[in-house]
């Protein structure tokens, strides 16, 4: 799949342009230079049948070490792609650093094209466009992306660049051979397996506890800007890589603040992470060695917990964490986090690599156990073995019976219990009821949910 690459100088409209081809809001637009910091990628059709990844990146600008470190990260992106579209303000005259950086990128030999962003309208096309007539650009395109002007000759040209897709054929049988209804399963059966194969996984974690530093340590690679700054991920990134036979995408999200200290842009931010906790299946939180769990990790905990995501605890900076040995500081964790109690722990150090690797072996093993179903008769057996350990508590006199249970969903697995008084079911039994059900199944990282109702009733979750 070919790679286009979107580069330009702070607050020329970069992240805009992205979002319109992607067509939805997807990166973090803004007033406020440096916005994007990261290079943030999205599969893009145009045609109906041309695919490219498109990648955004952040503004160059050699003004101080985190713009620096943007700027290395935007140039590699270029040099990634196979075609690069370089975006300037039309609002103002061309700048030496803008035409240096163009006819740096036109020695890469590439397809590209330049983007005069922000001409609204025929008179400023007629008065401005032509002063960076000087870059000598083969592909010029005057356009005003927030009122969406002048953009289709922007896309025939990338056709132009952009081979068609491949035709694809099922494996089974070829399609003229295949009823109508026959190929609409096969389609279906073979989407279904596919997006049972993905796996997305988001990094959580303080400002500046290391999360861009794993997520480069996870890839193999620097994807993700590292700064000692703190706050430098604004927008959260995607990036996916295949482990065995899954394909795993991880969010490597902003620092998340109290909120009495968030300002500016970050606001953003923040809302966009819980966007992506939504669509997430599993969560990584970082924890720092060397400070240990604060109230904020706790909080993130609680996050966690409240999107129902399967859980993995990873204590970065574990080669300079001092005295503390690993039993201390584990139980320390634990105590701390009541709320991530079936999350495992890992001790790694992103800079130094060390133990990195058996994070994703970590992450497929949770999947596979957030996404199980229990056989029905199974899980009854084990209902029922629970009971006779410990008998449902009656409720002033009231008997509750548990009657029958079912598993009606997955991810993260829930059971419902059909008694004959559910609201007379005590929390703690069914805290209990969970605690049996993990002795006898492997939910190790998964959150369990149980509720109680009466027969025939549905619960609001329930597949």
């Amino acid at each position: 799949m070919k790679k286009v690459a979107i580069l330009g100088r702070p607050n020329v409209g970069k992240s805009s342009l992205f979002n319109r081809l992607a067509r939805r809001r997807d990166a973090i637009t803004s007033d406020v230079s440096g916005t994007t910091r990261d290079v943030k990628r999205n599969v893009v059709t145009i045609s109906e049948d041309r695919d490219f990844e498109l990648l955004d990146t952040g503004g160059i600008d050699d003004n101080g070490e985190l713009f620096g470190k943007v700027t290395e990260m935007s140039l590699r992106a270029a040099e990634e792609a196979d075609i690069i579209l370089y975006m300037v303000d039309g609002k103002r005259l061309p700048e030496e650093e803008d035409r240096k950086l163009f006819y740096r990128l036109q020695q890469l030999g590439k397809p590209i094209a330049l983007l005069i962003n922000k001409i609204d309208n025929d008179r400023e096309e007629q008065e401005q466009a032509w002063e960076f007539v000087e870059f000598g650009a083969e592909a010029v395109f005057p356009i005003s992306v927030s009122h969406n002007r002048k953009l289709n000759p922007l896309y025939r040209w990338l056709e132009q660049h952009i081979p068609p897709r491949p035709e694809t054929t099922l494996q089974e049988a070829p399609a003229e051979e295949m009823s109508l209804e026959q190929l609409l399963e096969a389609r279906e059966s073979e989407g279904e397996e596919a997006q049972e194969r993905k796996i997305r996984v988001a990094i959580l974690g303080r400002p500046n506890v290391g999360k861009s530093s794993l997520l480069n340590a996870l890839l193999g690679q620097e994807r993700a800007v590292v700064s000692e700054v703190a706050g430098t991920t604004i927008d959260p990134i995607d990036e996916t890589i295949v482990h065995g036979d899954y394909e795993i995408t991880f969010v490597d999200t902003a620092g998340i603040r109290r909120r009495s200290k968030i300002l500016g842009i970050e606001k953003y931010a923040l809302g966009r992470t819980e966007k992506m906790l939504e669509q997430a299946d599993i969560a990584i939180l970082l924890i720092d060695a060397t400070t240990g769990v604060t109230e904020l990790d706790e909080r993130i905990a609680g996050l966690i917990d409240r999107y129902r995501l399967g859980a993995l605890i990873v204590v970065n900076k574990w080669d300079i964490r001092g005295e503390k040995e690993y039993k201390e500081a584990i139980e320390e964790i634990r105590d701390e986090l009541k709320f991530l109690h079936y999350a495992p722990i890992l001790t790694v150090s992103a800079k130094t690599k060390q133990r990195v690797g058996k994070i994703l072996d970590q992450i497929t093993a949770i999947y596979e156990r957030y996404k199980q179903r229990i056989p029905t008769s199974r899980l009854n057996e084990v209902i029922q073995y629970a009971q006779r350990r410990h008998q449902v508590p009656s409720h002033h006199g009231q008997v509750v019976r548990i009657k029958f249970a079912t598993q009606f969903a997955t991810k993260p697995p829930r059971i419902a219990l059909v008694v004959n008084k559910p609201e007379l079911l005590h929390f703690s039994y069914k805290r209990y009821l969970a605690n049996i059900l993990r002795e006898q199944f492997d939910f190790e990282g998964v959150p369990l949910e149980i509720v109680a109702r009466k027969r025939g009733e549905r619960s609001d979750n329930e597949e």
